[in-house]
């Protein structure tokens, strides 16, 4: 009964009715695309579809020819450089050791100390959602000067703070692109970093990948017949969306790879990058991990599953709280 009453898009839209400042970030958008829809409404790919809109610049041209125009590449190191101009081809970058190891233990200790503090749980057991919101370190990381240079020039524009995700073990989680978690219009303007906080293998559930899956056509809702209507939801589960990817894939004839990470190892990955965990297979190890994901400043953000607009928080260290560090 609760499963059917999620589905009325009215329920979202009233409490939506009521976040006007973390949803206004839409309506300059909307004004630009000509999209009619007030800032509480539905949105999916359905109302977007017949709009026209440019591809991101590494989506369209090569990273390897624009990329080396930039002088904020010319500063990065070579093995920075190397990682960047293979963008476009294969829809990520490997960033070794990025993250300090004293640093690391300093996050873990971090997590640690607000999961003993009661600020934040774990859910599903093994995730926690936003910690970036009450600590000053975590939030330093998402919001790390070098980070986010680097993600503005894979963008070929600027990017925002969204979400962090804490992981303490595997998330086993079948292939899937955020994409469909997290929407945008025009296509393409989300970007995700994932942070190895302790060394991975395929024995702890190591993240698994699908090198230039990022430029197979995006599947959403109607790809995998989750139909709404007015004021209905579609009745797709998430697991006839996974069920979808899976045979994207297996038609795709891509292989799948492996990241085996280090301690501090950094992985970039497109919004549409096919991607999942590995099974766990040593089941008394954790993997600890943290995610963020960023958003493209000027593009329409929403929840496809959903047809949520997405809530949006301006994160500044500045606003946090003096007992968070």
């Amino acid at each position: 009964m609760i499963d059917f009453i999620k589905r009325f898009k009215f329920s979202y839209e009233f409490y939506n009715f009521f976040q006007k400042r973390r949803l206004s970030h839409n309506l300059e958008q909307y004004k630009k695309y000509g999209i009619n829809k007030r800032f509480y409404s539905s949105v999916s790919s359905a109302d977007l579809d017949h709009l026209v809109a440019e591809s991101n610049l590494h989506d369209k041209l090569n990273s390897r020819d624009e990329l080396p125009k930039k002088a904020e590449f010319k500063n990065l190191d070579s093995i920075t450089q190397s990682q960047l101009l293979s963008w476009s081809e294969n829809g990520y970058a490997i960033l070794p050791n990025f993250i300090a190891e004293q640093k690391v233990d300093e996050i873990n200790a971090e997590v640690n100390r607000l999961i003993d503090s009661g600020t934040v749980k774990w859910r599903y057991g093994n995730k926690i959602m936003f910690a970036l919101k009450h600590s000053k370190l975590l939030m330093s990381i998402g919001l790390d000067k070098k980070l986010n240079g680097i993600l503005d020039l894979l963008m070929a524009k600027e990017v925002e703070l969204f979400q962090s995700i804490n992981f303490k073990t595997a998330s086993e989680q079948r292939t899937h692109s955020d994409s469909i978690h997290m929407s945008t219009f025009p296509n393409g303007n989300i970007i995700a970093v994932w942070i190895a906080l302790e060394d991975i293998t395929e024995k702890n559930g190591a993240l698994h990948y699908y090198p230039r899956s990022h430029k197979l056509p995006y599947v959403m809702n109607k790809d995998f017949k989750n139909n709404d209507s007015r004021f209905l939801l579609g009745n797709k589960t998430y697991s006839d969306y996974e069920d979808k990817i899976a045979e994207v894939v297996k038609k795709s004839g891509l292989k799948k790879e492996i990241f085996t990470a280090k301690k501090g190892d950094l992985f970039i990955w497109h919004a549409n990058l096919l991607h999942g965990g590995e099974p766990l297979l040593d089941k008394n190890s954790t993997r600890k991990s943290m995610v963020f994901h960023y958003y493209a400043k000027d593009a329409v953000c929403y929840h496809e599953i959903t047809q949520r607009p997405t809530l949006k928080t301006k994160f500044r260290q500045t606003d946090l709280p003096n007992r968070t560090r």
